[in-house]
C-alpha cells in the first residue's frame, strides 16, 4: 500500500471535528462542562469530606489548606458541599430539559402536523405560559405544590416545554410542506410513519441546540428556585442554596461565593456549547456574525 493511499485511508477512517467546535469558546465550554460531569461522577473520591458534617467550631473558617473553599457558619467543608452539589445540579438539570424537549417536542410536532383546532389548542396554551415571566410562574407552581426538589423540578417543566413546541411545529410545518413529505403521504404512508422517519430527523438539530442553551437556564432556574428555599431543602448540598445561606453571613464571603462561581461557570459552558452547536447546524448564523463585525 502506498503513502498515499495510506493516508487517503486514514482520512476517510478519522471523523473530521466541525470548525464551529475548534473555535476557542466552543473548547472552553467542552472542557468546563466535561470537567463538571467528571466531577459529579467521581465526587466521593474527590471530595475530602463528608458534605454534611458539622465541625464544633465557634466561626467559620476561611479558605485554606486543609478546606479549600473554608468553612461555613455549621462547620461544614464548603468545598466539599460544592462537589457534591454538582451531584443534584446537573442531573436534574438534564432530566429537566428532556422531559421538557420531549413534552413540548410531541405536541409541538402533533400541531404542526395535524393543524386545525388541535393546533389552535395547544399553542393558545403555549401562550398562556408564555404570558408569564418564567421565574414568576415557577415560583408560583412550586409554591402551590410545596417544597422541594421533585416539586422545582415539575415546576420548571411547566414553564419549559412551550419553548420547544413552537420550535418543534414551526420547524413541523415547513418540513410539512416539503415535496419528500407530501409524496410519503401520497404514497399511503401513516402520519405516524412519516412524522418519525421524515419530519422528526429535520427538526432534531436545532431541537439540541436549544436543549443545550436550555440547559443553562434550567439550573439558573432551579437554583433560584432553591436560593428562595423553594427547592433544596436543608441540609442537602444544592448550589443554590448554599448561596441563600451566604447572604445571611456578608462577612463571611467564601460561604455564598464559590458556589455562585459554581453556577456561573456552568451556566457559561452550556451556554458558549450551546452557541458553537448552533453553527454546526445551522453555518448560516456563524457567516451572519461574522458579516457583522
Amino acid at each position: 500500500m502506498t503513502a498515499v493511499a495510506v493516508r487517503g485511508w486514514a482520512a476517510r477512517r478519522i471523523p473530521r471535528v466541525n470548525p464551529a467546535l475548534k473555535q476557542p469558546l466552543a473548547i472552553v465550554g467542552i472542557v468546563i462542562a466535561v470537567a463538571w460531569v467528571l466531577i459529579a461522577i467521581f465526587a466521593p473520591l474527590i471530595a475530602p469530606y463528608d458534605p454534611l458534617y458539622q465541625a464544633n467550631i465557634v466561626t467559620p473558617s476561611g479558605p485554606s489548606w486543609s478546606h479549600l473553599f473554608g468553612q461555613d457558619e455549621l462547620g461544614r467543608d464548603v468545598f466539599s458541599r460544592v462537589i457534591y452539589g454538582a451531584r443534584v445540579t446537573l442531573p436534574i438539570g438534564v432530566l429537566l430539559v428532556t422531559l421538557s424537549a420531549l413534552i413540548g417536542g410531541a405536541i409541538g410536532a402533533t400541531a404542526g402536523y395535524f393543524r386545525g383546532p388541535l393546533d389552535g389548542v395547544f399553542m393558545r396554551s403555549a401562550d398562556l405560559v408564555f404570558a408569564f415571566p418564567p421565574i414568576i410562574l415557577a415560583m408560583v407552581v412550586a409554591a402551590v405544590l410545596g417544597r422541594g426538589l421533585e416539586n422545582a423540578a415539575l415546576a420548571i417543566v411547566v414553564v419549559s416545554w412551550p419553548s420547544y413546541a413552537r420550535i418543534v411545529r414551526g420547524l413541523v410545518l415547513t418540513v410539512g410542506d416539503s415535496e419528500y413529505v407530501q409524496s410519503a403521504r401520497l404514497l399511503g404512508a401513516s402520519a405516524r410513519r412519516t412524522v418519525v422517519r421524515d419530519v422528526l430527523p429535520n427538526v432534531r438539530g436545532p431541537v439540541l441546540v436549544l436543549m443545550t442553551l436550555d440547559l443553562a437556564t434550567a439550573i439558573l432556574l432551579l437554583s433560584g428556585l432553591s436560593f428562595l428555599g423553594l427547592g433544596a431543602q436543608p441540609p442537602q448540598a444544592e448550589w443554590g442554596s448554599m448561596v441563600s445561606e451566604g447572604t445571611q453571613y456578608f462577612q463571611w464571603w467564601w460561604i455564598g461565593t464559590f458556589p455562585g462561581l459554581a453556577i456561573f461557570t456552568v451556566v457559561l459552558a452550556f451556554n458558549f456549547l450551546g452557541d458553537s452547536l448552533r453553527d454546526v447546524f445551522d453555518p448560516r448564523s456563524s457567516l451572519r456574525r461574522e458579516e457583522n463585525r
